[in-house]
């Protein structure tokens, strides 16, 4: 998969507000375990691109988490933003596109492009949704980052009822104090995660603090079909190569794992040189160097014996989006049982009723 293109170098219009871009975001620490108790709120963790949605009347600025301009990629959100009755505020949520019943995280992607024309076609083709989730700055221009997210929620939910159409655009996330229904959420194909923030807990810009995120563990059984040497190669090897088979009977390269102590990456050593030589991948193979990365590109072919199960948290445009992690090897499993459609069937992020109306609230 191609990195999407980067933005340009963010350029921000003067905003009459108590908070200005680029404002990083709060952020989760990721845990294994959704923590129970009383002092949290749940709520589910959308597949997207996280944004400050900012309004000073006419003037309308979407942030993205890295602090960048994403409003000439979503002209759409733009004009839905002002289509709102309030003329100040900011809020913080997430960007998602509906598509086939699911949310396409690709299609996202597809979007940061340079062409407006293009942008213009895929919003009007494909329109994207913001769901909001943190109150910042309200309507009369009151900054609320101080602010408990007890208090946060209950002002978010009174401006959601007053100037939100939860079949619009621009839509109120869910939220439970259940941690049953939070556990719901995490196992629903539907969910990319959980995230924990404590009631008491105001707004920690850039910090990890009074909020966690919950991930499923997905898992894929793939064929090692080459690896790369560590940059010293007299450390073994710097990571595996995996592939799956897809329709066409071909061995596609998805991705590498790379999450082997020192010792054991010197162990596959003698194993990985006994196979090597082999066809490695017959479809799309591993690409050399590029511009985002110094590493050497090269990597040795093997022959497809060894199956590994791997973790892995998001698989899109025919490969794993990051790194994966080892589980364990599958001598008991063919390669040719690898096949695409043991991610593919998993990829979409459909969306599934998350709560009843009523259950939306804060205590």
């Amino acid at each position: 998969m191609k990195p999407p293109r980067t933005a340009a170098p963010a350029s921000w219009g003067t905003l009459d507000l108590p908070l200005t871009p680029p404002y990083p975001p709060m952020e989760a620490e990721l845990v294994r375990e959704i923590p129970p108790g009383d002092d949290w709120q749940y709520e589910p963790k959308w597949d997207g691109f996280r944004c400050i949605a900012y309004r000073d009347g006419e003037h309308v600025e979407l942030q993205s988490k890295s602090g960048q301009p994403l409003g000439r990629y979503f002209p759409e959100l733009v004009a839905a933003v002002l289509e709102l009755s309030p003329k100040r505020f900011v809020l913080d949520g997430e960007i998602v596109i509906p598509e086939e019943g699911g949310l396409s995280f690709d299609a996202l992607l597809m979007r940061i492009h340079p062409a407006a024309s293009r942008v213009a076609m895929l919003a009007k083709q494909s329109p994207s949704r913001l769901y909001v989730f943190d109150l910042l700055v309200d309507s009369r221009r009151q900054l609320l980052t101080d602010k408990p997210l007890l208090l946060r929620r209950e002002r978010l939910e009174a401006f959601a009822s007053r100037y939100l159409d939860q079949e619009g655009q621009i839509r109120l996330s869910p939220a439970t104090h259940s941690e049953e229904v939070a556990r719901a959420w995490l196992g629903s194909p539907g969910m990319d995660g959980v995230v924990a923030k404590r009631l008491s807990a105001r707004y920690t810009s850039g910090e990890r603090t009074g909020m966690v995120k919950v991930k499923p563990q997905r898992t894929a059984d793939c064929v090692v079909g080459g690896f790369r040497w560590a940059e010293r190669r007299e450390s073994g090897v710097g990571s595996i190569l995996l592939g799956l088979y897809g329709k066409d009977g071909l061995l596609h390269h998805v991705g590498y794992c790379s999450s082997f102590s020192a010792k054991d990456k010197k162990e596959l050593i003698e194993p990985l040189e006994s196979i090597r030589g082999g066809p490695g991948f017959t479809g799309k193979a591993p690409g050399g160097p590029s511009r985002w990365s110094k590493r050497d590109g090269a990597w040795e072919p093997l022959q497809t014996r060894l199956v590994v199960e791997v973790a892995y948290d998001h698989f899109s445009q025919g490969r794993f989006r990051h790194g994966t992690q080892f589980v364990r090897w599958r001598p008991d499993k063919a390669p040719e049982q690898c096949r695409m459609e043991q991610v593919v069937l998993r990829r979409s992020r459909a969306e599934v009723p998350l709560v009843e109306p009523g259950e939306v609230h804060a205590p």
